[in-house]
């Protein structure tokens, strides 16, 4: 088989992986709105995969989560057959990275018995292992810190790190699969437009970081109303109040850079089309369009999403929830647009693109 054929397979299993780590962040979403995040209490890496077998060891799992504070100061009213549903998504969700890291790994045997991996794939796919890992490690430290006599959620501040590192994971595998499919004559050069695209890039990470604040501190209900922020353009307080800690000045960062984002995406696109005109580049024109349509979109759901919180009914899956799903879907999508256009878009000197 030749090189080429060899690369392509190889890429279509990193994309395998991408659309893995997209449904295990949206499982992540899904166990944190249905609040099942702190319901299994130990982490078991290996053994973990099975669920309780039999009444007795489903009273055991449910005895030591009537331990934590969020049992006793918001679910005193569960009863077993609750717990196993909130059971259910935390242990579905660690279920799907298990069978994510079997995805990577069997193949990732086959292609090196194979010969399928050049020398300088090596090292990237050593990160890119060691990144996985590291990603059920930050999970865990993550439910951890909900698991005491004090807290009924786990830390924003940690949970946030846990949504970045998976969003890391994902533009990585992406970077590294676009080098395997894109040809080096789509490579466009422009300092200027890369530099752009950075920036943009870590604008959305930032925003992204506050969307973890927000949905870690529940800030959407705190100001559940727009334009305003509970009636006011900029809330009193803001100033003594902290930026990472407070509901309401995490909101309003979180909806500031929302409007600036969506002013840089409009600039990009104008920019992009641009330069993929000047250079006759047909791959960069048609990505033009996609952050565009995505930065919309994902102000809107913003938007819907915030003004549904007030229906949010505990223990069940309605309207507030798909909103907030679709929010943070779509956010992903335009993160993994962005990433494809920097990766088309090279800086001038630069290196290899291998």
């Amino acid at each position: 088989m030749d090189t080429n054929r060899k690369n392509k397979i190889v890429a279509y299993w990193l994309l395998t992986g991408i659309f893995m780590i997209i449904v295990q962040v949206l499982l992540g979403g899904v166990t944190r709105l249905t609040g099942s995040g702190l319901s299994i209490t130990e982490w078991k890496p290996i053994m973990g995969a099975l669920p309780p077998m039999g009444e007795s060891e489903w009273q055991a799992a449910f005895q030591k989560y009537q331990g934590i504070a969020q049992y006793k100061y918001l679910n005193n009213h569960f009863t077993l057959g609750d717990f196993k549903f909130i059971f259910f998504w935390e242990w579905f969700h660690r279920l799907w990275a298990r069978f994510l890291g079997v995805v990577f790994a069997i193949p990732f045997i086959y292609f090196i018995v194979k010969r399928y991996f050049s020398k300088d794939m090596v090292i990237p796919l050593v990160i890119l292992f060691i990144l996985g890992g590291a990603q059920g490690l930050i999970g865990w430290i993550m439910v951890d810190s909900g698991l005491n006599d004090t807290n009924l959620y786990v830390n924003h501040i940690k949970l946030s790190i846990h949504f970045i590192s998976a969003l890391v994971l994902l533009c990585y595998t992406l970077w590294f699969a676009l080098k395997l499919l894109v040809p080096a004559r789509d490579i466009v050069r422009d300092k200027p437009l890369h530099n752009f695209l950075l920036g943009a890039i870590v604008l959305l990470t930032v925003q992204l970081i506050y969307g973890a604040f927000m949905a870690g501190l529940k800030a959407a209900m705190a100001a559940a109303t727009w334009p305003t922020i509970n009636g006011d353009w900029i809330p009193a307080g803001l100033g003594s109040n902290s930026w990472i800690n407070h509901p309401i000045n995490v909101h309003f960062v979180h909806r500031g850079l929302a409007y600036i984002l969506f002013v840089v995406v409009i600039a990009g696109f104008v920019k992009v089309s641009r330069v993929a005109r000047q250079t006759g580049s047909a791959t960069l024109l048609r990505s033009a369009r996609y952050p565009l349509v995505l930065v919309c979109l994902q102000v809107l759901l913003g938007i819907f999403t915030v003004i549904s919180a007030p229906k949010i009914v505990p223990g069940h899956f309605g309207l507030f929830e798909i909103l907030a799903e679709a929010h943070q879907l779509v956010a992903m999508f335009l993160l993994i647009a962005l990433t494809v256009q920097l990766f088309l878009v090279r800086s001038k000197g630069a290196g290899s693109l291998a």
